[in-house]
């Protein structure tokens, strides 16, 4: 019940640390650009998170992907993935989103049960989608604002909205309950470690290109939450899904018509494979406008011969 009650207290007082860290960046914002107000401090956030990632987290990533065998990588990354399962169809469901509610807690059941407490993950093979909803999703949902861009210590990008939201995705991430505190904190950094192994190779393109990666970072994420949020990819999806219906109900109407013996009509701007004949002994047809009729032909004055 300590410990429980500990917990609670953490959570609010990060809500509080997230108000805080809102109120003291309005002393430092700038109008350099409108998403990313508080850049000059976001800068020098983005600096010290390179600092410790280049420092620690990337070498202990880069040893742990060396090292562990594949196997092994791939099981811890579906353990933990199989744990945001659970949280993700809570959101789903605030989200006025039953199925994709029911598909993620369905993927929690199945491999929580035979996938072997979530590291084998069997529910993608056999066709349930994963999705990853979150509370500052689920915000958005609902119309409350984005807000600033914000780079946070240690946790990277954000935005004002995710940032309130992380105190609930805390408590909504099934391992922070774990009552033994030396197996939970492990459990954090095996997670942010197996992470940052799984990003390496997309990380090292990023430093050796010729760019600006604090403008590269920010600008992707900011455009990868509003997609999220909208469900644009889902959006595409569908539509995907709605032509391809139609294409097969056209194949089949054409098929029946030509069962039937129903010649398929013509579309405008198709060319016809060949030319239809023309009758014996008739003539080239000449344009014929309506104020040009064609020509009749001469009348012979002889008499017709019985």
């Amino acid at each position: 019940m300590k410990q429980r009650n500990d917990s609670a207290q953490l959570h609010v007082r990060g809500m509080m640390a997230a108000v805080g860290v809102t109120l003291l960046l309005g002393g430092c914002a700038t109008t350099n650009n409108p998403n990313d107000p508080f850049e000059k401090f976001n800068r020098a956030m983005f600096t010290f998170n390179d600092a410790v990632d280049r420092n620690a987290l990337k070498p202990v990533a880069t040893a742990y992907k060396n090292v562990t065998p594949g196997f092994v990588q791939t099981g811890v990354n579906n353990f933990f993935g199989n744990l945001s399962d659970l949280w993700s169809a809570a959101n789903n469901f605030a989200q006025l989103k039953g199925r994709d509610g029911m598909n993620d807690f369905t993927r929690f059941a199945v491999n929580s049960t035979l996938g072997l407490v979530g590291v084998l993950d069997i529910a993608t093979p056999a066709g349930l989608a994963k999705h990853n909803e979150d509370l500052g999703q689920t915000l958005g949902y609902w119309g409350v604002p984005a807000g600033p861009y914000l780079m946070l210590p240690i946790l990277g990008p954000s935005t004002i909205r995710d940032t309130v939201a992380l105190p609930g995705d805390w408590w909504g991430d099934a391992w922070t309950h774990v009552n033994d505190i030396p197996w939970r904190n492990g459990g954090i950094v095996l997670r942010a470690v197996d992470q940052r192994a799984s990003v390496l190779d997309a990380s090292n393109l990023l430093e050796d290109a010729a760019l600006d990666r604090y403008e590269f970072i920010r600008d992707g994420y900011l455009q990868r939450r509003a997609s999220k949020v909208l469900d644009t990819d889902k959006a595409q999806e569908r539509a995907e899904k709605v032509q391809g219906k139609l294409d097969q109900v056209q194949e089949k109407v054409s098929e029946r018509l030509e069962k039937m013996g129903v010649k398929k009509p013509a579309v405008p701007g198709e060319e016809t494979d060949a030319a239809a004949p023309a009758p014996a002994g008739s003539q080239p047809a000449t344009d014929s406008a309506p104020n040009n009729p064609p020509t009749p032909a001469p009348v012979s004055s002889e008499p017709v011969q019985k």
